[in-house]
């Protein structure tokens, strides 16, 4: 079935989620994951990029400048502990896994990384953006499903916290074992 699997995370309780997904898949077909957050200023949390508005306040460029780089410097490192985290739990399940922490345009590196690895699935969630918004903001989604170079599952946030049955499946076969 699958033997390489690439989860796309991003810090939010839907990366939670989204791993979940794709460890009880890997555990029940023998997969290995290659966990991915992609550093990008879209990401919901992520530090807000400082405009040069400042040009009235000489200096105060410089220290908005600083303490952007300083906001950004942590969400590097909780990206990072985010995957050693699922990273660790996997390969203590026994399921063999590795990350990558890569800046860019989600969607690209994603597709990108995907093709390099020789990935058989990317497990993607979706945040439901519709209309405007998905106008606006885009949809990283729905660019992987166009452009990736092999299968795409992609995960819906549960709005109702209900588990989805892949999660069950995969709970319940390694329990079983």
């Amino acid at each position: 079935m699958f033997k390489k699997i690439l989860i796309a995370l991003d810090c939010s309780e839907m990366g939670k989620h989204i791993f979940e997904q794709g460890f009880a898949l890997a555990k029940m077909t023998g997969a290995s994951l290659l966990l991915l957050h992609v550093l990008s200023s879209e990401e919901e949390g992520s530090p807000y990029i400082p405009v040069s508005s400042f040009d009235y306040y000489p200096g105060m460029w410089e220290q908005v400048s600083e303490f952007y780089q300083q906001e950004w410097d942590k969400w590097k490192n909780k990206g990072v502990e985010m995957l050693q985290s699922f990273c660790a739990q996997a390969n203590t399940a026994g399921v063999n896994a590795e990350f990558r922490q890569i800046p860019g345009t989600p969607g690209r590196v994603i597709c990108d990384l995907a093709a390099s690895w020789g990935a058989d699935l990317i497990i993607i969630g979706r945040r439901g953006h519709s209309g405007l918004a998905e106008l606006f903001l885009g949809s990283v989604s729905n660019y992987v499903l166009h452009h990736a170079p092999c299968s795409v599952h992609v995960v819906q946030f549960p709005i109702d916290g209900k588990e989805t049955e892949v999660v069950k499946e995969g709970a319940s076969a390694s329990t079983s074992r």
